[in-house]
């Protein structure tokens, strides 16, 4: 569970209650930029779940991944939204041990979630 918090003007800070982090906008629509815009956190969402999964398939299957990069920026708001994600694998890999990783980044949690239909149901307390 997240909750969030309101700190100075319109920056929040964001907390699973072990870690926390500041979300705020720039300066050209009123906040002070100290932190990062929810926009950027949803392509870190991505970004980390899509490492991370290829990360812990590499490790279990041996494979001499040594490093990931991944970029991802939102393209395109509207009735279909568009995500770009690039995937730098660093490493001896084959190009098949390449192929399987993209694979398995398609297949990641946050991937899944966001390419199904979502329902948000809002409770004011």
């Amino acid at each position: 569970m997240i909750t969030v918090t309101s700190k100075e003007n319109l920056s929040v800070e964001v907390s699973n209650s072990r870690h926390s982090l500041v979300a705020d906008v720039d300066s050209k629509v009123g906040g002070n930029d100290t932190g990062f815009n929810p926009h950027e956190l949803l392509e870190a969402s991505l970004g980390a779940c899509t490492n991370i999964t290829i990360l812990m398939v590499a490790k279990r299957k041996g494979w001499p991944l040594e490093d990931v990069k991944t970029v991802v920026k939102v393209i395109k708001e509207a009735e279909e939204n568009i995500i770009k994600r690039e995937i730098s694998l660093i490493g001896n890999l084959s190009q098949e041990q390449k192929l399987k990783l993209i694979e398995i980044a398609n297949k990641c949690p946050m991937h899944n979630f966001l390419e199904r239909k979502t329902i948000i149901e809002t409770e004011a307390l």
